[in-house]
């Protein structure tokens, strides 16, 4: 194990308020992280996509910094700004 997986695994043991908001938090950080990169393979910058989408630059990176509460149709725009579709699944 990793030193950052160990130290996850002892925070969760220790702080039940960290354990409880740990997957939601990670799951919103990921989906920010694919986001950026999905922006940079295209080569666009924040400006570029937040004009393509007809908002302010602010307005994106706090898509990528913090993408809790993100709805549907605001992954969509943005993944079609990179000629992409988005696609969600349910899985067991």
């Amino acid at each position: 194990m990793g030193d950052l997986q160990a130290y996850i695994t002892k925070r969760k043991k220790d702080d039940p308020k960290f354990a409880e908001g740990y997957e939601e938090g990670y799951l919103h950080f990921k989906i920010g992280a694919l986001l950026k990169q999905a922006r940079e393979n295209a080569g666009l910058t924040q400006a570029e996509v937040a004009k393509q989408m007809n908002t302010q630059k602010t307005a994106i990176s706090r898509i990528e910094n913090h993408a809790e509460d993100i709805r549907l149709s605001t992954l969509e725009k943005y993944a079609k700004t990179f000629g992409k579709t988005l696609r969600v699944e349910l899985v067991d």
